[in-house]
C-alpha cells in the first residue's frame, strides 16, 4: 500500500505541482485522501530535477513538459527513493546533508499501480521518474526499468514515460530503460570536470556523465527513443561564465544529439554544504533559456551569437537578442527587401513573423510600421533597427552606442 507519508515525501522530493486538494480513496490504488499540505512536507527535495523550461508549476506532484510532437502533457513527477549515497552539495538528499529527510522508497509494483490510477484518473498522461542513487545504484536503476516495464506490459500504458538516467549506470540498464522509455536523461549539472568536483566529489564527470549519454546516442541508432535525450544544468552553484555554460551545451547539442538542454538557478537549501552561498538571480537562468532559443529555433550561429557574452564570458539582464543585433546589423533593415535571415535577426521579429512578412510582401509593400503587428511583430523592439518606406525610428542613435 502506498501510505499517505510516503507518496507526499516522494512526489514532493522532485516536484512542483500537487495532486490536487484531495484525491478520494481507491483500494485499488492504495491512495487515501492526499492533501496537498503533506505533499509539500519534504519542500524542494530535488527541484533541480526539471523537466520542462517554463515555471508553471500548479501543484506537487505533477509537472507539464512537451511531448516530441509539441503536445503540453501533465506527468506525475516522483522519485523512486529519497535514498542517496552521492554528495552533492546543493542537494538536500545528499548523503552530507545536515538535514536530509527520513529515507522513504517504492517499490515497482506499488508505484506503477500508483501511476496507472492517476492516469486512468485522468490527472496525469504520463511519468517522471528520477531516484537517488539508494544503497546499491545499479540495483535501484533495476527498479526504475522493472517500474516502467510493468507500466508497458502488465498495464498496458501507453503514455509518456521520461526515465532519468543515474550516472554510472551500466551499457544494459541504459539499453533496457531506453526500451521502455519515450525520453531519458543524464543530469550534466555542471559546465566541466573541474566545476562538477565542486559540486560532487563522489561523480566522475566524463565517464559517470559525459559517457553514458555517448551510449544513449550510439544505442539510438538502433532504438526507438520518441522523445531523444535531454540534460540539465545548475546555474550560479559556481563561478562558471554563461559562456562555459554555453559552450557545453552546444557540444551537448552538436556532439552527443542532446534533444533539449534545462537550466536550473542555484538556490541554496538549508543542511546543505552550499547553504551559505549566495542564490543565483532568475533572470540568469531565463538569460540562458533565450541564447538556448537563438541557437536551436532561430538557428544562429555560434559566431553570432558570442556577441551577447561581454568580455568576462557572461550575459547581462537584458535581451541578448538585442545585444547581437547592435553587433551584427550596420544598418536599418527593410522589411521589404531584406532576406529571412537579416530579418531574423531584428529583434522583436521570428521565424513565423519573418515568414509572413516574406509572403506578404510578394503582394504588396508594407508601408507602415503598425501592419508588422499583425504579422506577429513585437513593434516596439523592432522599430529602432527598421526602415519602411523611407521612415526611420528616432532611435536609430543606439548605433553610435
Amino acid at each position: 500500500m502506498v501510505t499517505l507519508e510516503k507518496m507526499a515525501r516522494l512526489a514532493e522530493g522532485s516536484c512542483f505541482d500537487s495532486l490536487g486538494q484531495n484525491i478520494a480513496r481507491s483500494t485499488e490504488a492504495g491512495l487515501i485522501n492526499l492533501h496537498s499540505d503533506k505533499l509539500h512536507a519534504l519542500g524542494a527535495g530535488t527541484r533541480y530535477d526539471i523537466c520542462t523550461s517554463s515555471g508553471c508549476a500548479q501543484m506537487a506532484g505533477v509537472c507539464h513538459s512537451f511531448t516530441h510532437d509539441g503536445r503540453c502533457i501533465s506527468l506525475f513527477k516522483t522519485l523512486y527513493t529519497n535514498h542517496c549515497t552521492h554528495q552533492c552539495n546543493y542537494c538536500t538528499n545528499s548523503s552530507n546533508c545536515s538535514t536530509r529527510a527520513k529515507i522513504f522508497s517504492y517499490t515497482p509494483e506499488e508505484l506503477a499501480r500508483l501511476t496507472f490510477f492517476l492516469y486512468r484518473s485522468n490527472y496525469v498522461e504520463g511519468l517522471f521518474l528520477s531516484s537517488g542513487s539508494g544503497k546499491d545504484q545499479d540495483a535501484v536503476m533495476e527498479k526504475l526499468i522493472e517500474t516502467a516495464r510493468l507500466l508497458r506490459q502488465h498495464y498496458g500504458f501507453s503514455g509518456y514515460i521520461h526515465l532519468k538516467i543515474l550516472p554510472g549506470a551500466s551499457l544494459d540498464h541504459i539499453k533496457e530503460a531506453m526500451e521502455v522509455s519515450t525520453r531519458v536523461s543524464v543530469n550534466l549539472e555542471a559546465s566541466s570536470s573541474d566545476h562538477m568536483s565542486e559540486i560532487c566529489s563522489t561523480k566522475d564527470y566524463c565517464n559517470d556523465i559525459l559517457q553514458r549519454q555517448r551510449y544513449i546516442k550510439n544505442l539510438m541508432e538502433n532504438i526507438s527513443l520518441p522523445a531523444g535525450q535531454t540534460t540539465q544544468l545548475v546555474i550560479g552553484a559556481t563561478q562558471e561564465s554563461d559562456r562555459e555554460i554555453f559552450d557545453r551545451v552546444l557540444y551537448e547539442y552538436q556532439e552527443l544529439k542532446v534533444k533539449r538542454a534545462y537550466y536550473s538557478a542555484f538556490s541554496p537549501q538549508k543542511g546543505t554544504a552550499f547553504s551559505s552561498r549566495e542564490p543565483q538571480a532568475l533572470w540568469r537562468e531565463h538569460r540562458l533559456y533565450q541564447m538556448d532559443w537563438l541557437y536551436r529555433i532561430y538557428h544562429f550561429r555560434p559566431p553570432e551569437i558570442e556577441h551577447a557574452f561581454d568580455e568576462e564570458g557572461n550575459l547581462s539582464n537584458s535581451d541578448p537578442k538585442e545585444a547581437i543585433a547592435k553587433q551584427l546589423i550596420d544598418a536599418p533593415v527593410d522589411p521589404n527587401a531584406a532576406s529571412y535571415r537579416e530579418l531574423l535577426l531584428v529583434p522583436g521579429i521570428g521565424p513565423r513573423s519573418a515568414q509572413r512578412i516574406i509572403a506578404f510582401r510578394k503582394k504588396r509593400m508594407i508601408t507602415k510600421k503598425e501592419e508588422l503587428a499583425n504579422f506577429g511583430v513585437r513593434v516596439k523592439k523592432a522599430a529602432p533597427f527598421l526602415v519602411i518606406n523611407g521612415w526611420r525610428d528616432t532611435t536609430l542613435d543606439r548605433w553610435l552606442a
